[in-house]
């Protein structure tokens, strides 16, 4: 499965989702995420802190989640094929950037055909994209 920044984030962080993200996460052997979803998730954890929901020790922790995570997955590179990719979908789709880049890599990794794909996303408008061009959404609802 290819996973969205959203969707591992509450496994690094005690939120609503975490209880079915552990559930999704066991049955995936093969984790899949695009390059600069470490940055992400420690830009989310970031937040986190800054808004009030993670004190100073409980962003370390969930740093070092997000870490022990990163060991196990696969990450999709930057090149001209993703930069493609996420252009379209700027336009197809109307994704910010970071998005635009999340389903890029996504898309690239189903070798251009997501039929049969799984997307690991909690993000409205993320989801919506990814099930327009094809992806298996999960959760199934969100």
């Amino acid at each position: 499965m290819f996973w969205d920044t959203s969707a591992l984030v509450p496994l690094c962080v005690a939120q609503d989702a975490t209880v079915e993200m552990k559930e999704l996460m066991r049955g995936d052997s093969l984790v899949t995420v695009w390059w600069g979803t470490v940055v992400e998730g420690r830009s989310a954890l970031a937040r986190l802190r800054r808004e009030g929901f993670l004190d100073e020790q409980g962003e370390e922790i969930a740093r070092g989640f997000l870490q022990k995570l990163r060991v196990g997955w696969s990450e999709i590179e930057p090149g001209e094929k993703v930069r493609q990719q996420a252009l379209r979908f700027i336009s197809v789709h109307g994704l910010k950037a970071a998005d635009a880049l999340q389903l890029a890599a996504a898309f690239i990794w189903a070798g251009g055909d997501p039929d049969g794909y799984s997307f690991v996303c909690l993000d409205g408008r993320l989801r919506e994209a990814g099930k327009k061009e094809g992806f298996i959404l999960r959760p199934e609802t969100v």
